[in-house]
Parts: structure tokens; C-alpha cells; sequence
């Protein structure tokens, strides 16, 4: 592993990125195996950076970023899908949609439809872990951002996930295990989100394991906010992998994704992976 990198990052001020033209941006929709329809959008030009949003999340919150923006004039083809039940995809209830590694076959799906060859992706909390499944899943993905997140989603029974599907699934839950995610249900409730499909999110989660992430040989940058310990240790994580950059900004877990240090540095790691060709 690079040594880890210690962000002394002071332009973490957080302003609204400045997204291209609405005649530069593309969208469409894949349709994956099962029927589902799953809803991306695409600007820019160059290699090709497919990004992935966290929990109660759509791509949204990918394209109202710094980062967004500066990949877009950095020149890369950036991509951005709303998961499986987020967003304008579909959103199935049926436990079978949600099988087999379904949100990471979505996203290669996705990719080849848009004959993207070799790319990079970049997730931010739970699109992290969708993104760390892809390293194991797809040949095409060439180096990875695993934003906002820590080693604990490589535990199948991780026990934040477990509580998180009995809550929304309305299954009896103690007290203790209701606390660490009391705010994320809220959180649903208030946006007027579907807890079934919710639900069904955290039960089928993807989960790589310790020995899957040690065998990835491409370049991967773990970044998360210098407050956030919310999903594990971000050092823990980054020690799994071999060629691992570990970089820590300013921001908590929800602020950080929004940051200009965020931006600067998933640009120049991307930056870097671009000039490997």
C-alpha cells in the first residue's frame, strides 16, 4: 500500500458545483435482465469515471458536487447511475429483483450499453461497496474511489446492515441495535421513501470479503472526512488492498462528499489512473 496521506486540506468550503450545460448531458435507460429499467445520465468526454450514490441517495447527489463538475472539465466521461430502487429506475418489491449481485450486474449492464470499454468508478458511502463488488465482478473497471466508507461492510452479518434491513422491514428490534440507524429510518420516512424497497437494499447488500479485496490489483483511492468513523475504519480498509491510496479531508459523513478537498483529490487520482493508459 502507498503511504496514507493525510489530507492538511484547508479549502474544504463547501459551494454548489457548477454543472455543464443541460445540452451536454445525456440520459437514458438500461434495461437489465430482469426488466428493470435502471436510469443514468452521461457528460463529457474522454475516459470514462461511472460514479455511485450512498443510501436514501440518487445520482443527484453525485451531480450537485464540485467533484461532478471538475471531472466533467477535467475531461473525463462521467457517468452516473441511480441504483436499483433510487431515483428514476424502477424500484421492484419482488425479493427475486434483488438477487445475484442484481445492482452490481446493473452497473456493468449500464457500462457495456454505453460501450464504455475500461473505466473507473467511484462510490461514496453505501455506492462504495457496490463499487467494491464491481472490482471483484467486472475486468473492465481499471482503478476505483471507495468514498465515505470503512472496512465493516465486508463482514456478511455486519450488524449496522442486519438492523438496518430488521427497521425498515418493520422486524422486531432492541433498543441498542435501533439507535445506530433511529436516524437513517427518519431520515426515509421524511423524503417519503418506499421502506420495502429500502429494505430489500440493505438485505441483498453486497458483501466482499477481506481475501476478494486482497486480490485486487488495480489502483483504488479510500477517502473518507477526518469525523467520519460512521461505517469502519477507513485505514482498515485501505490496508486490504494492494495498491491502495489512503487519503483522509476535511467533514463529517455527510458533508464531505460535498467538499472541495473531496473534489481535488478524487480529480488528481483520477488524474493519475488516466495517465497510466
Amino acid at each position: 500500500m502507498r503511504p496514507a496521506l493525510r489530507g492538511a486540506l484547508l479549502g474544504a468550503t463547501l459551494w454548489a458545483a457548477r454543472l455543464p450545460a443541460q445540452s451536454d448531458t445525456t440520459g437514458g435507460l438500461y434495461t437489465a435482465a430482469d426488466g428493470a429499467r435502471i436510469h443514468y445520465t452521461a457528460a463529457g468526454a474522454g475516459p470514462a469515471v461511472v460514479l455511485l450514490h450512498g443510501f436514501l441517495n440518487d445520482g443527484t447527489s453525485w451531480r450537485r458536487t464540485p467533484a461532478y463538475a471538475r471531472l466533467v472539465d477535467a475531461g473525463f466521461r462521467v457517468v452516473v447511475v441511480d441504483l436499483r430502487g433510487n431515483g428514476a429506475s424502477d424500484k421492484p418489491t419482488a425479493p427475486e429483483a434483488w438477487a445475484n449481485d442484481a445492482e452490481t450486474r446493473d452497473v456493468v449492464g449500464v457500462a457495456q450499453a454505453l460501450g464504455l470499454g475500461e473505466y473507473c468508478v467511484a462510490g461514496y458511502s453505501r455506492g462504495s461497496i457496490v463499487a467494491a463488488r464491481l472490482l471483484e465482478l467486472d475486468p473492465h473497471v481499471r482503478c476505483a474511489v471507495l468514498g465515505g466508507m470503512g472496512a465493516d461492510f465486508t463482514n456478511p452479518a455486519w450488524p449496522r446492515r442486519v438492523a438496518a434491513h430488521r427497521a425498515l422491514a418493520g422486524l422486531p428490534l432492541d433498543s441498542a441495535a435501533l439507535a445506530p440507524v433511529a436516524g437513517m429510518v427518519r431520515a426515509a420516512d421524511q423524503r417519503g421513501l418506499d421502506r420495502r424497497v429500502l429494505a430489500m437494499q440493505q438485505q441483498a447488500q453486497p458483501s466482499s470479503s477481506r481475501a476478494a479485496l486482497g486480490r485486487v490489483r488495480v489502483p483504488v483511492l479510500v477517502i473518507s472526512g477526518d469525523a467520519d468513523q460512521e461505517d469502519g475504519s477507513p485505514e482498515e480498509l485501505a490496508r486490504l488492498f494492494p495498491r491502495a491510496t489512503l487519503v483522509t479531508v476535511p467533514g463529517d459523513h455527510g458533508a464531505t462528499m460535498r467538499s472541495t478537498a473531496f473534489a481535488d483529490s478524487v480529480t488528481a487520482f483520477l488524474e493519475r489512473a488516466r495517465h497510466r493508459r
